[in-house]
């Protein structure tokens, strides 16, 4: 679903959903300058048409970032290394999962509470009989993060 089908309201209530999911419909009523009700029937609505597909819990304290890291990952067979895609499946902390060109055939993004745990998960991917090597980037902030689900409908 445009972004762009969304009226002035309707992007008003999207950004602040984005800012904070459980904002009340009243509060939010509120910010945008209608009743409970109407702002409701929006959400609603949005809904529907896709707009909105689901809400997100960040785990952690609040106002504390997770630990995150890029992990490259060099199989020992690129064509038939599905094994090691299914072990890192199983792993929740690896929110992303790309096959690659270059040097290296997977790149992870690992999300963490703790330091010690990303370690634990390179110990583990690193162990996995598929595995040749690996490299690993701390990430030291995030000056950009976008849903990527969002970016897709904005275009």
């Amino acid at each position: 679903m445009e972004r762009a089908s969304l009226d002035q309201i309707d992007q008003k209530i999207f950004a602040e959903l984005s800012k904070n999911a459980r904002i009340s419909h009243s509060e939010l009523a509120t910010k945008v300058l209608l009743s409970r009700n109407a702002v409701r029937q929006r959400i609603d609505r949005m809904e529907r048409h896709g707009h909105i597909q689901g809400y997100t819990v960040v785990t952690g304290p609040s106002g504390q970032s997770p630990v995150s890291a890029f992990l490259m990952v060099y199989r020992k067979d690129r064509v038939r290394g599905a094994d090691v895609i299914s072990a890192l499946r199983s792993i929740p902390e690896v929110v992303l999962c790309d096959v690659v060109s270059g040097d290296f055939d997977l790149l992870l993004r690992v999300e963490a509470r703790t330091l010690e745990r990303i370690q634990e998960i390179w110990e583990q991917v690193a162990a996995l009989p598929g595995v040749t090597n690996t490299v690993t980037a701390l990430t030291l902030s995030s000056v950009i993060r976008r849903d990527a689900a969002a970016v897709a409908e904005a275009h």
